[in-house]
């Protein structure tokens, strides 16, 4: 059909950046755990600001380069995204003190439900310009020319607010946990919470090197970190992988919606119906995808990680149940204000769920020398979920819309079908939450790692005793 992509094609540029993804959160994963966070933050962010510029200053017009030069570009910004994930989840764990530490690190992954609102505020700013300044083309005028322009201006512009964090990014001090229990630098990372804290530490006692922690007695590749930490990180990867199987297969049945609630494209050219898409994306990220991250950042230092996982898994499940089960026979004829408010609780309950403590949990569970590598491991068989989701749900709904157009069969029963199945992996993440997911609430990173408690414990306690000018702000780092 003229007008519109191939599945083939939207395939590929969806897996591709996941694909990216994966690698990235792989690579940066291993290299903030080896040459440290701080380091290794300042990289992942180049690496998005380049490929995002790239992706819309692509020098070929034809469809096919342009396709291609967007691949590649794609790929590469999915590297930048994936290796930022263990990195900002970790540095966040690990300046933060244990009684607030989940809703710090749930505050730091709420700021995509911004970053979500502001891309569709952008994308609905640029088209409105361009379709007044061309005259509002009509309908029949699919793709006018200034269109070219209109989409490789919205995501370079993506560009900006990342490359505006840069300097605090690079200027940032090293983590003292990384610098303390991975680096053995004692007195580095005493300077490092000496900017943190913004306090003279120059009182500290000189035999403060006498107190470094012991070196690291196994290494990842063992049957003892298997022993000790396997099953945290099988149950992170696989509570990951399960949520995005859902989360990314949630997203593109978007697409379903938009013909029963926006005007048919038949009767819009390009700029108004990408302006419509983008105003529909935005009313359900106030509506529910912002205020799900929001809920968590309150509750989850109260309830816990694991209930909210569990939580967010068993009603995501009803809800797509309750699309799915009637979809066939009811929702896929009266798609009305009740089917968009469950539509609208999907993502709601994403977030304040499994979306969100997804990230939080790895980035509280394993060891220092440790911690970003498995973050990146769990994010990893996420994006292999979100793979799977992503791609299987469009080739799904594709092939069985085809065979029942064939066969004469209504349309809405392969929808259905895949509806339920979400539903069902919805609920198979609760259960594996709740025979494998450990609780982090209310412990310290090091609790977690009973080797290196008391060497860590001996380390913030001397910093605390060490000045008694110095004893209220330290009695924060002891507290981490």
């Amino acid at each position: 059909m003229e007008g519109v992509t191939p599945p083939s094609i939207v395939s590929i540029t969806i897996a591709i950046a996941l694909i990216g993804t994966v690698i990235g959160q792989l690579v940066f994963g291993w290299l903030g755990d080896q040459v440290g966070r701080r380091r290794i933050y300042g990289l992942a962010l180049a690496l998005m600001v380049a490929s995002s510029i790239g992706c819309g200053f692509s020098i070929c017009r034809t469809r096919k380069c342009v396709l291609t030069s967007m691949c590649f570009f794609r790929f590469w910004l999915g590297v930048g995204i994936g290796g930022d994930y263990p990195l900002s989840a970790t540095i966040m764990s690990e300046f933060a003190n244990k009684v607030t530490r989940g809703s710090f690190i749930a505050a730091v992954f709420s700021m995509q439900g911004f970053g979500i609102l502001t891309s569709s505020a952008v994308t609905m700013a640029i088209c409105a310009i361009f379709n007044r300044v061309s005259g509002s083309p009509g309908p029949l005028v699919r793709t006018p020319e200034s269109a070219d322009l209109a989409w490789r201006l919205i995501l370079m512009i993506g560009a900006l607010p990342a490359a505006m964090t840069y300097y605090w990014r690079v200027m940032m001090p090293e983590t003292a946990r990384y610098t303390a229990l991975v680096e053995q630098n004692i007195r580095q990372a005493v300077k490092d919470m000496e900017k943190v804290l913004d306090v003279s530490m120059n009182e500290m006692n000189e035999d403060i090197d006498q107190i470094l922690p012991d070196p690291p007695s196994y290494g990842f590749f063992s049957m003892r970190f298997l022993h000790r930490h396997g099953r945290d990180l099988f149950a992170c990867a696989m509570s990951w992988f399960l949520i995005d199987v859902v989360f990314y297969s949630n997203n593109l049945f978007q697409s379903q919606i938009y013909g029963s609630h926006l005007p048919p494209r038949t009767q819009v050219n390009a700029y108004q119906d990408a302006f419509n898409v983008a105003k529909f994306q935005a009313i359900i990220a106030i509506c529910s995808t912002i205020p799900g991250y929001w809920f968590t950042v309150a509750f989850i230092d109260r309830i816990g990680r694991v209930k909210i996982q569990m939580m967010g898994f068993f009603v995501l499940a009803l809800c797509l149940f309750a699309i799915g089960i009637p979809y066939y026979m009811y929702w896929n004829i009266h798609a009305n204000a009740g089917f968009l408010i469950l539509y609208g609780l999907t993502f709601f309950f994403s977030n304040f769920g499994p979306n969100t403590t997804t990230f939080i949990i790895p980035a509280e569970l394993f060891p220092a020398r440790f911690r970003t590598t498995c973050h990146g491991i769990s994010g990893a068989a996420g994006k292999i979920g979100a793979i799977i989701g992503s791609v299987g749900f469009l080739w799904a709904s594709q092939n069985i819309h085809k065979r029942e157009v064939d066969h004469g069969y209504h349309q809405g029963i392969g929808m259905m079908t895949s509806l339920v199945l979400l539903g069902v992996t919805s609920l198979a993440g609760m259960v594996f939450t709740f025979f494998l997911t450990r609780e982090t609430m209310g412990r310290s990173l090091e609790e977690n790692e009973t080797e290196d408690v008391d060497n860590a414990v001996s380390l913030f306690t001397s910093l605390r005793n060490s000045s008694e000018r110095l004893h209220a702000p330290l009695n924060a780092v002891a507290a981490l």
